[in-house]
């Protein structure tokens, strides 16, 4: 691990103020290890073809490829001055969890996302949005490429107000009508919601042209169940709570756990939707220059 990615360990962040001084000792490192971006816009340098779908704007459809190929590709440019970034953040009530053993609860871990690709995205001179959603959306800041707006991100991400309870269909339709241009919507939440609710949010995105990258965050414990004895679970978002023998429910719980993290996962998989799981014990250092690797090599 070199000097820069220690900053990435979730145990260092734990220690390191408030998020503004973590978000600084991460985000340099970060940068540099990931330009170019891997995000994609419009403007004048060309980056790539895809294939139509209908809706696209047919002037940007590539007909020498089409007179050779009989197949209708339109022409994708790499962004060096518009890209439009809208960061989403969960920070409703179960986002609060922290596990036994988890240094940094899932809101915590999350907030360090957002505050890596606000910088990112900043670097490089384009416009990034941040908001802060439980059941609705608490929080909004505009788009800007200002320095200033990484500031102004971490005081909305501090200061946020919450709703105990996740209702992301309702955030959606209200992110919706207050943007008026396509761009990159990144979603940072537990996504412990229905599916077919949640279904429905990234259909709405997708028609909307919106290219989404969903980051599921979830404590170990979550996906693990590690308890062993009789236990007291305190519900969050209303949940009442529950006291059982772990070892009773144990096997329930973790088939239960996989299958709605593989329904998002199909889900977002037949709409073209870029899905990640993170666990927050993992080091940002080693997961998220892989995550965004890897959409560069998907999009080329």
């Amino acid at each position: 691990m070199n000097e820069s990615q220690k900053y990435f360990d979730p145990e260092t962040l734990a220690r390191i103020g408030p998020l503004g001084l973590r978000a600084r000792a991460l985000v340099e490192g970060l940068v540099a290890g990931l330009h170019r971006s891997p995000l994609r816009g419009h403007s004048i340098e060309f980056a790539q073809h895809r294939e139509y779908t209908p809706g696209d704007d047919v002037r940007q459809i590539d007909w020498k490829v089409f007179a050779r190929s009989d197949k209708v590709y339109v022409k994708q440019y790499e962004d060096e001055t518009n890209l439009l970034c809208y960061l989403l953040l969960d920070t409703s009530q179960s986002m609060t969890f922290r596990g036994p053993v988890s240094p940094l609860s899932k809101l915590e871990y999350a907030q360090l996302i957002v505050a890596c690709l606000t910088y990112l995205v900043i670097t490089q001179q384009d416009s990034v949005a941040v908001g802060a959603f439980s059941a609705q959306l608490d929080a909004w800041l505009p788009p800007s490429s200002s320095p200033s707006q990484f500031d102004d991100m971490v005081h909305v991400l501090e200061n946020s107000p919450s709703n105990p309870r996740t209702h992301l269909g309702e955030v959606i339709h209200q992110f919706t009508a207050r943007v008026a241009r396509p761009g990159i919507v990144i979603i940072v939440s537990d996504l412990l919601d229905d599916v077919q609710r949640l279904t429905s949010a990234w259909k709405l995105l997708r028609f909307q042209r919106h290219d989404v990258i969903v980051m599921q965050v979830l404590d170990a414990a979550e996906l693990d169940f590690p308890f062993d004895r009789t236990t007291r679970f305190v519900g969050l978002e209303g949940l009442p709570e529950v006291v059982a023998d772990a070892r009773l429910v144990a096997a329930a719980y973790r088939t239960a756990m996989a299958q709605h993290c593989s329904g998002l996962q199909a889900t977002c998989r037949e709409l073209d939707i870029d899905y990640v799981q993170l666990r927050t014990n993992q080091s940002l250092a080693k997961v998220l220059p892989p995550i965004l690797a890897r959409r560069r090599r998907r999009r080329a």
